[in-house]
């Protein structure tokens, strides 16, 4: 037998487990008095009954990642309906984004020196009051968004169900920032005089992106 044959394998092999050890998992859980339906892009979707949670996995390098609450949803046998507030393309196992307006738990895994990147995002609204925070020793980051944004939500931005984000509603440089030079309006000071830790526009980053050591596990909270 020629040993060799089996390095493929062998080095296959060290790279799962590398990933592995270096994955994240995230508890989310539905504290509100309502039925939500989670979604997580990458991860699918799965209907929270209040008191439910849902456990899933983001392997080492995962970027660009959201977990969001679904509202007044009705689906079929077969996984096809629609939502009030975060309808990810008509089905229950969300394969892409979702519509706006959402509150969104965004991360990446493993980033730069081995640090994890997360932010709670208002950019394309908000429909459900959220909390994410670390759910290890060695980290103690805790980001919430829970004011009465839908209550207080600005009448051009109001939809049922949800505030929407000016982007999502104006499509204009000024509050989608396509270009990367933008600065605050007084709708995104609206959602981040409610939710300080939060994303309100896109050059947010100073106060709304926070980082935990890669290894570190996490928790999503609806209506904490």
């Amino acid at each position: 037998m020629n040993p060799f044959k089996t390095l493929p394998t062998l080095s296959f092999l060290f790279l799962t487990l590398f990933s592995l050890a270096h994955a994240a998992t995230f508890d989310i859980r539905n504290n509100c008095p309502y039925t939500v339906w989670a979604a997580a892009s990458p991860g699918g979707g799965k209907r929270l009954d209040q008191g439910q949670a849902w456990q899933i996995t983001a392997a080492s390098g995962t970027t660009q990642a959201r977990i969001w609450a679904r509202t007044k949803c009705n689906f079929d046998a077969s996984g096809k309906g629609s939502c009030e507030t975060g309808d990810c393309g008509g089905v229950l196992e969300c394969k892409g984004y979702g519509k706006a307006p959402n509150t969104l738990a965004e991360y990446e895994i493993d980033q730069f020196e081995h640090q994890d990147f997360i932010d709670i995002s208002n950019i394309d609204g908000f429909n459900v009051p959220m909390e994410f925070s670390s759910n290890s020793p060695g980290c103690t980051r805790v980001i919430k968004c829970t004011a009465d944004i839908v209550g207080q939500c600005p009448n051009q931005l109001k939809v049922p169900g949800g505030c929407n984000g000016p982007c999502p509603v104006f499509k204009t440089e000024e509050h989608c920032c396509n270009s990367g030079n933008c600065q605050p309006t007084d709708f995104s000071r609206f959602f981040k005089e409610r939710c300080p830790d939060a994303y309100s526009y896109p050059k947010d980053d100073p106060t709304s992106l926070f980082t935990c050591p890669t290894g570190t596990n996490y928790k999503v909270i609806f209506c904490p």
